[in-house]
């Protein structure tokens, strides 16, 4: 009986229902689409400023008299690869200096080799233009007598001084620099949340208490700083659409509580206990706030895909955690424009029956 009741008091009024489902979608709509682009910012700019390279970094702990520090190759394999579920890349440098050429021995150059876990070459662009060298080309490396060759793989561009340096695999490094089984550094990407990352690093200082571990805060910092910034403005402007919802479902619930004077009245002549009646309204409040809802939270999200590709580039994925926070948020809030119908609990119905 009390679900036929509720049933019969949503189809009474189609004009206002569709009105409430209306202003219950939309608002459900504009909070996923926000919700989902807030989720997707979050991975998207971890990705993103993964791409930019490492935020950890494992080196010698420097000390007045060391001239050349280096650390042990095995502090490489106690690097922790894992962190919440998301891979962690590690890769060790060993950085020398040594003269470079086209045609062994002439036209060397002096210049930065660095030693990587790469098995191939690779040449910065600025130092490839200098000495017009081509993909495929074979170069020569040598420190004193002792020299190494190998084909070039890539040419690659940084922006920064890597461009004037060279990679070459990392044992042929160790041989030249005559630094068997030693590395300069360990370049650490690893993926998370600030706060996740922080952490790693305390772990990671903690393994390898000989080496000085610490992250790259231009990084780790920035990527706090806009995610903070993004999740602030995406999260008021919720607060905003959500409040102008319940305003909206509130106007339109007052109408409501005007033309149910009568029912009201009548049903506490009949011995209907206020809760009781009460509780009517805010069933028909709650079922439509789920319709409105279901509705418009998968109306929303299709939205957030093409507003996270005009926000970053590239389409948001959808997030399932957000459907139903969404579809929550909306039955509370047409909960609480429901607000107005406790007016009806005041009622009498002598005085609805003499027309007052």
């Amino acid at each position: 009986m009390f679900w036929r009741i509720v049933r019969r008091l949503l189809v009474a009024n189609r004009g206002r229902l569709v009105v409430i489902l209306l202003a219950l979608g939309a608002g459900a709509a504009v909070t996923a689409a926000l919700l989902n682009v807030e989720v997707d910012a979050k991975r998207r700019l971890t990705t993103e400023f993964r791409s930019f390279g490492a935020n950890v970094i494992v080196a010698p702990r420097v000390t007045s008299a060391s001239q050349n520090p280096t650390i042990d190759q095995a502090l490489l394999h106690q690097v922790p690869l894992d962190v919440e579920g998301q891979h962690v890349s590690a890769v060790a440098f060993l950085y020398f200096i040594a003269d470079v050429s086209r045609t062994f021995p002439k036209d060397s150059t002096q210049l930065v080799v660095a030693g990587t876990s790469a098995t191939t070459c690779s040449v910065g662009a600025r130092f490839a233009a200098q000495i017009h060298l081509q993909v495929n080309q074979e170069i020569w490396v040598r420190v004193q007598d002792r020299k190494e060759s190998c084909l070039v793989a890539a040419i690659t561009y940084a922006g920064g001084p890597e461009d004037d340096q060279i990679a070459i695999p990392l044992d042929a490094a160790q041989r030249l620099a005559e630094l068997p089984g030693r590395i300069s550094l360990i370049q650490i990407s690893v993926p998370g949340t600030p706060r996740a990352i922080d952490s790693y690093i305390s772990n990671l200082a903690q393994r390898l208490p000989d080496a000085d571990v610490h992250g790259v805060r231009q990084f780790t910092e920035a990527e706090g700083q806009i995610y903070n910034r993004i999740s602030g403005l995406l999260n008021a402007t919720v607060a905003v659409v959500l409040i102008l919802t319940t305003l909206c479902v509130m106007a339109a619930m007052t109408n409501v509580a005007m033309e149910r004077k009568n029912d009201v009245g009548l049903m506490k002549a009949i011995g209907g206990a206020t809760r009781r009646v009460l509780r009517l309204f805010l069933a028909e409040a709650a079922v439509l706030g789920l319709v409105g809802g279901i509705l418009g939270a998968a109306a929303g999200i299709l939205i957030s895909i093409g507003l996270g590709k005009a926000v970053f580039g590239v389409a948001a994925q959808p997030r399932l955690i957000v459907y139903p926070v969404a579809v929550a948020l909306t039955i509370v809030v047409a909960l609480a424009g429901a607000y107005p119908l406790r007016r009806l609990a005041s009622i009498r119905p002598a005085s609805v029956f003499r027309g007052e």
